[in-house]
């Protein structure tokens, strides 16, 4: 079975940090890129970070460059998000996605980025 989980999620304050981890299962990691997406309230999801399933390249939204970072362990089945600097509009549920043949989803995390 297929699993996607997120974990990490929480409420900060503005300038704070976090770090957002999303455990795979059930199919072969290190064949699949990764991404993390988020949906702020009332707004479509968007691409945070991807990274390549070797993990030899990345990409980032403009909004979130240098200030966050993308990475996995394929030894560990598991990707991650440093975020920095986080402001109130990077508020929203954190989302995993797995990429190759198939496309599978985490059931996301909530960041909330509050005083």
């Amino acid at each position: 079975q297929v699993q996607l989980v997120e974990s990490g999620g929480g409420l900060v304050q503005p300038g704070g940090s976090l770090r957002l981890s999303c455990a795979a299962s059930g199919f072969t990691f290190s064949n699949y890129a990764m991404s993390w997406y988020r949906q702020p309230p009332g707004k479509e999801r968007e691409l945070v970070a991807g990274i390549t399933s070797v993990g030899g390249s990345t990409n980032y939204a403009e909004s979130v460059k240098g200030r966050f970072t993308i990475s996995r362990d394929n030894a560990k089945n598991t990707v991650y998000l440093e975020m920095n600097s986080l402001k109130p509009e990077d508020t929203a549920v954190y989302y995993c996605k797995a990429r190759w043949i198939m496309a599978y989803w985490g059931q996301g995390t909530q960041v909330t980025v509050s005083s």
